[in-house]
């Protein structure tokens, strides 16, 4: 009894603490939760110790499959812990089934992490509510942000994948009438007129706090200017619709924001040349919020200074402003998620193309073999945070290690083979691995050892490989290495029993024998390292599979062509 709880406190230390135990915190823990042992202290402590350094002694694989035996408990409870830290806080004046929320991506590039905060944010809470989420394309800048066909597509794909259940989808390219018809409504009442200062003047009268000489001009002769825009009379820069706002506000760009202004030729992918007036962010954005029902907005703190402008419109013409919710830009920690930087970069070369593992698009990130459910889970953690939030590469593997790790199949991978020669075994011996160790019904993998046939193992491990030393190759056999030359290594045959190897404390390595070519794209930073090596070569992948390569980590499987493999590694 006392043996077996020893043992449950000593695989739950060293489960969470990377596979090494601590003795002192396991006697810490035995004996606090069980003070009816404390006066047998002297005889626990060296059990404590033997027992530490078996479980120590188990790799990592080995002290999960033994507390999963021993204590199925511990990740049910840990799983519901979890569960428990998860969720979002109550929405503001929310009611079910009246929640409208919206996302509003500009398809001028890939949709990616930092974006994701928002989207994720506005469909959790539309679902929370039973309510709607509108997916809105804000594209009517078709100069600086210019959009592109594909884009419009792939975000839309993307959201898919996350899990998103689109209620509606409008374009605001598609909606330029409605912008005019309040333009309009608005110069009519005064609120809103055409300016045709140069640019740096009216930059030089705002900052002074003066009105522009055409802010209080008549209504018709604004209405002219306005019929001037539309009809081609003015060219690109020299007239503009604002809106009037407080001259002597303390931030000067939200005193009277331009509202809506002229491209020349903007050859949009949608309405070509048919328009010329085009309407800037915070008027497409604040008119549509409106006219969509929308409810509840999620905006980057950065946003702020957006609401401040628009609620003039919405005082002007009498609407209720939308409960804003504010929050912190996200980044991660060595992952590029500007599009601008990103769009150079393929255009350069240096990346190839917007699922470039490199990258923080949703697209590299399932590229990598990232589940939706790992990414969800990691912004609703995040929550409704304002201040900006970076997170490490490893907030994410750890919430995808655990979603993939039930249903990712096992696998020898060998980067950079090296062969060894192993004397003393003269019969040929099958290997039967489990695909998976806790779903026996899955199946095994076979991988037979052949007398005169070199194994191959990695390079990664060469320094295990030293004459004299032993090593387990795992689930075949255990064996002395005699002899290291350019040729590769020289092995002698010592036993086929694990509990040697355990008991010696022999490091174990994985090895194949004749395996199909596989190479992996490991993303450091800024770097693509590729790894060659060979895979079990009756290993069953197929595209888009995640499987574990064991010792070296978590993959996707990129490509199956021609007898070769490509996987992209995920993480450990």
């Amino acid at each position: 009894m006392v043996e077996e709880l020893i043992w449950k406190y000593a695989l739950i230390n060293a489960y969470t603490h990377k596979g090494r135990a601590n003795p002192k915190a396991v006697i810490g823990k035995v004996l606090g939760e069980n003070p009816e042992l404390r006066p047998k202290a002297k005889e626990i402590i060296p059990l404590v110790n033997e027992i530490v350094e078996k479980v120590n002694n188990l790799s990592v694989e080995e002290q999960e499959a033994k507390l999963r035996e021993l204590y199925p408990e511990f990740f049910e409870e840990k799983k519901a812990k979890k569960e428990e830290k998860k969720g979002l806080p109550p929405l503001p004046k929310a009611e079910k089934g009246k929640v409208v929320t919206r996302f509003a991506p500009n398809p001028d590039g890939a949709f990616h992490l930092g974006n994701a905060r928002a989207a994720i944010l506005s469909h959790e809470y539309a679902r929370m509510y039973d309510g709607k989420f509108i997916l809105r394309f804000d594209d009517t800048d078709p100069k600086v942000k210019r959009p592109e066909p594909i884009f419009y597509e792939w975000i839309k794909e993307d959201l898919e994948w996350l899990g998103f259940k689109i209620d509606e989808i409008h374009i605001a390219s598609d909606r330029l009438e409605i912008y005019y018809d309040y333009a309009e409504k608005l110069i009519k009442m005064g609120k809103a007129y055409v300016c045709t200062c140069p640019p740096e003047k009216f930059r030089e009268l705002r900052d002074k706090g003066i009105a522009c000489p055409h802010r209080d001009e008549p209504v018709e002769v604004q209405l002219e200017r306005w019929r001037k825009m539309l009809n081609g009379e003015y060219r690109e820069g020299e007239a503009v619709v604002r809106i009037k706002t407080d001259l002597k506000h303390p931030n000067p760009a939200v005193r009277d924001w331009p509202a809506l202004r002229i491209i020349d030729n903007p050859n949009h992918p949608r309405t070509g040349n048919k328009y010329r007036v085009w309407p800037l962010y915070n008027f497409a954005s604040a008119i549509d919020d409106h006219e969509l029902g929308v409810t509840h907005i999620f905006r980057g703190q950065e946003h702020a200074e957006n609401e401040t402008r628009q609620r003039y419109v919405y005082e002007y013409l009498g609407w209720e402003y939308p409960v804003t919710v504010h929050h912190g830009r996200l980044s991660i920690e060595g992952v590029i998620l500007s599009k601008s930087k990103t769009r150079k970069g393929i255009e350069e070369g240096k990346y190839l193309g917007w699922d470039d593992p490199r990258l923080g698009t949703i697209r590299a990130l399932r590229r990598r073999g990232i589940r939706p459910e790992a990414i969800r889970e990691l912004i609703i953690e995040v929550g409704l945070k304002r201040s900006d939030t970076t997170v490490s590469w490893d907030n994410l593997a750890a919430i995808n290690r655990r979603i993939i790790e039930p249903i990712a199949n096992r696998y020898f991978f060998v980067a950079d083979p090296v062969p060894m020669y192993i004397e003393g075994y003269d019969e040929e011996f099958t290997a039967e691995i489990p695909l998976h160790p806790d779903h026996p019904e899955r199946g095994v993998r076979r991988l037979k050892f052949v007398p005169g046939k070199p194994v191959y193992v990695s390079r990664d491990d060469m320094e295990l490989f030293k004459p004299g030393n032993f090593v387990r190759l795992k689930d075949l056999f255990n064996v002395e290495i005699l002899e290291v030359n350019e040729d590769g290594i020289k092995a002698r045959f010592h036993s086929v029993d694990y509990e040697v190897a355990r008991k010696n404390r022999w490091r174990m390595v994985h090895w194949v024998t004749e395996g199909k070519p596989c190479e992996v794209w490991v993303p450091e930073g800024e770097e693509l390292i590729i790894r060659e090596g060979l895979l079990e070569s009756d290993a069953d992948v197929k595209v888009d599979d995640v499987v574990q390569f064991e010792r070296f980590g978590f993959v996707r499987i990129d490509e199956v062509k021609d007898g070769k493999v490509r996987a992209i590694f995920a993480h450990k």
